[in-house]
């Protein structure tokens, strides 16, 4: 692979996917026009692309043969770092690889890791013994020796000092304001019921399972329709409607809705997700209710502009008075607007990227 380019303030950015990626889409992709007008001229190379990651969301896996050739693109990029000042890596830019062959790819060239996700907790939590002992601490070795560890939230960040990085700073997943210009207008759907809105992908669509029986209560006692947006899935017993993600109708959509949801388990695995699913409600004008999991809790103030549900007659509760209650939807909503428009937007931390990557490009390795 051939990655020529001769300006200054060079940047090869390794994502973990194309742009169908959310994590590596809102991480990395979006910055990218910002970047550019700060004169950081940026070569995006992902490790699975759009097609790898549509089959593996068809089928549930890769394949050898797409796997053998995502790698080998990856190590002809890696052998090229000496071309660019610095190198953005979203997580670990060669997955269950050795930490030293990875190392030795990466050297001469100071690299950043952006973390949104408790990727580490693949290692060190794995079931199998053999596993924790030969990688359990392969991305703490990454991290002790990057110029500039990004991380999502608090706990990313805390991993990254016990592992010894000398510079960690921590960055939300924002969204973009001129995308997500449009307030709730509260249009009814054609047939007038409210929408509870989720939205995220064939592989998070697991955590909808632990609202099957809050909102099974729910439906008893209000009418709603749960709109999933991204995922194909159905709860017994509630209506659902599967609508398909795609990044010119996923404002819409959310916007359309009364209020959104967000339900997690409660472990380390959860407690490194950055909370984004809110962030895009919120943009929207849509209240929210949310698992007491991990950055959740600082993204939503209880009472203000969404609940906290830890129970599932919290759940109950806190969804049927929004479904209930035209007023506080909309007072709530404001208050999330507000609330993203001065932390969780592209507009905010733009230009803080901008700064984090100028100076990590100068930092000597």
């Amino acid at each position: 692979m051939n990655l020529p380019v001769q300006e200054k303030n060079k940047v090869l950015a390794l994502t973990r996917y194309g742009v169908l990626g959310a994590s590596s889409r809102m991480r990395l992709y979006q910055y990218l026009p910002v970047l550019e007008r700060a004169g950081l001229r940026v070569v995006v190379q992902p490790l699975f692309d759009d097609a790898a990651l549509s089959k593996r969301y068809l089928t549930g896996r890769y394949g050898f043969r797409a796997n053998l050739h995502c790698f080998a693109t990856r190590v002809l990029s890696l052998m090229q770092v000496k071309q660019f000042d610095l190198i953005w890596i979203e997580k670990e830019a060669l997955p269950w690889w050795p930490r030293w062959f990875e190392l030795a790819l990466l050297q001469g060239t100071p690299y950043v890791l952006d973390f949104d996700d408790a990727v580490f907790h693949n290692y060190d939590r794995h079931q199998l013994g053999l596993v924790r002992y030969l990688y359990g601490q392969r991305l703490d070795g990454l991290m002790e020796r990057a110029a500039l560890v990004i991380g999502g939230n608090d706990y990313l960040a805390s991993r990254a000092k016990e592992a010894g990085a000398a510079w960690v700073e921590v960055l939300p997943t924002v969204i973009d304001l001129a995308r997500y210009s449009c307030t709730r207008t509260a249009k009814p759907a054609a047939d007038d019921l409210p929408r509870v809105i989720w939205i995220g992908s064939p592989s998070t669509a697991r955590y909808l399972e632990l609202l099957r029986e809050p909102l099974q209560a729910l439906t008893l006692r209000v009418p709603f329709v749960l709109r999933v947006i991204g995922a194909d899935v159905g709860l017994p017993g509630v209506k659902v409607e599967c609508v398909q993600w795609t990044q010119t109708t996923e404002v819409a959509n959310i916007s359309d809705g009364t209020v959104g949801v967000m339900p997690l388990l409660d472990s380390g695995w959860e407690r490194g997700k950055c909370g984004f699913k809110l962030i895009q409600y919120m943009a929207c004008g849509l209240p929210v209710v949310a698992s007491p999991v991990g950055v959740n809790t600082e993204i939503v103030e209880d009472g203000v502009n969404g609940f906290l549900a830890g129970r599932a007659e919290d759940w109950v509760s806190a969804l049927e008075r929004l479904l209930t209650d035209a007023e506080l939807c909309s007072r709530m909503g404001r208050e999330g607007r507000q609330r993203v428009e001065s932390r969780y937007c592209l507009q905010v931390t733009g230009p803080r990227m901008v700064e984090l990557l100028k100076r990590a490009a100068k930092r000597s390795v």
